[in-house]
């Protein structure tokens, strides 16, 4: 039988990363990373996945030995917001899988360049969906957010196809792909299956994000700034990319994508994943600097003095892929507690 071959994209971003890692550990599938490096991904990122043999192993696989994992990975680099030429595409051939995280996504920065972040991820979506209509994959995995739901009131988690209503042009822009990849679906066949993930947090994130920052403030004596008001905080549910990965594994291997059907099957299969633990700001302030021994120092931050537009609250329903078999690898303590240590080790990362 010939090895499964994955195309994604987005491997040197933080979370495309760690499905890198995931894959390389948990299967003996070669994986196509198509790379831009215009925005955050790093070359280091990927260096990291095909060095570290320690990795968390999924519950649905037995450690990985055999072929390097440098042998199994092949870099092409390539804008994806414009498109791919004809000899890239023959170059990246037909894939069992695509995998697309292929985005900015740095809510801030959207903010503040709108036009030029929406155009981005627009345009990696319909590039990517445009060479997955020449090559046809088994599977087809959009990579989306909470964020597409917008504000999710106290009591409410919001379930697979809940209405989309993004409060920035960062949710907005994913909201779009999302759209662009149902059209395809539809139009073209192509087998798009939708994932929503939570707000995540792992090794070799960017320090520009929350858990990164606090960790490096709190190590630093620094007043953490909390987003609230009136001692009212936002709140998430924090996943780590590890499970994210052993998420989509998970769909890669027990899910099959369904087909457009005129009045029998009008939407993609769609999931949410989802952390364990709901947490507010402060909470997870004070977890992290109870993780690094330090007492806390913050001080609260109206919610929309540096975000206009910020959501309070996001929250999903998992249930659908808990249906389906699916479970978190490790808790969010676990998970912190490692994460904190390996970024202490590796602080170049913060």
């Amino acid at each position: 039988m010939n090895k499964k071959r994955v195309l994604l994209t987005g491997a040197a971003g933080f979370a495309g990363s760690h499905i890198l890692r995931h894959l390389l550990s948990n299967t003996d599938y070669d994986i196509v990373c198509v790379c831009g490096w215009e925005h955050m991904g790093t070359p280091e990122r990927i260096h990291e996945a095909m060095v570290d043999r320690n990795y968390e192993l999924s519950s649905l696989a037995k450690p990985y030995e055999g072929v390097p994992y440098f042998q199994r990975v092949e870099v092409i680099t390539h804008d994806l917001s414009k498109p791919i030429p004809e000899m890239t595409k023959k170059r990246i051939g037909k894939c069992d899988y695509i995998i697309n995280l292929a985005a900015e996504s740095h809510v801030d920065r959207s903010i503040t360049e709108p036009r030029q972040f929406i155009e981005n991820n627009v345009g990696t979506a319909l590039n990517m969906l445009e060479f997955a209509r020449e090559y046809p994959p088994e599977m087809f995995i959009q990579f989306s957010t909470d964020e597409v739901y917008g504000v999710a009131p106290q009591g409410v988690n919001h379930k697979e196809w809940s209405p989309i209503v993004p409060s920035n042009p960062y949710s907005a822009s994913k909201a779009c792909q999302e759209a662009i990849a149902i059209s395809y679906w539809r139009t073209y066949g192509v087998p798009v299956i939708i994932t929503n993930t939570m707000n995540l947090f792992g090794e070799t994130q960017a320090p520009e994000k929350y858990m990164a920052k606090i960790i490096r403030m709190v190590k630093e004596g620094e007043s953490v700034p909390v987003h609230g008001k009136d001692g009212v905080f936002g709140s998430r549910y924090y996943l780590h990319a590890r499970n994210m990965a052993d998420a989509i594994l998970f769909i890669m291997k027990f899910v099959k994508p369904d087909l457009y059907q005129e009045d029998i099957t009008l939407l993609p299969e769609r999931f949410n994943i989802v952390g364990d633990l709901e947490l507010d700001n402060k909470q997870v302030a004070h977890k992290i600097a109870g993780v690094l021994g330090k007492s806390l120092v913050w001080h609260e931050e109206d919610y929309h003095t540096g975000r206009p537009g910020h959501d309070r609250r996001y929250a999903l329903d998992g249930q659908k892929l808990y249906d389906r078999g699916w479970r978190a690898p490790r808790t969010f303590d676990e998970s912190l507690k490692t994460y904190i240590e390996w970024t202490l080790k590796h602080d170049k990362w913060l």
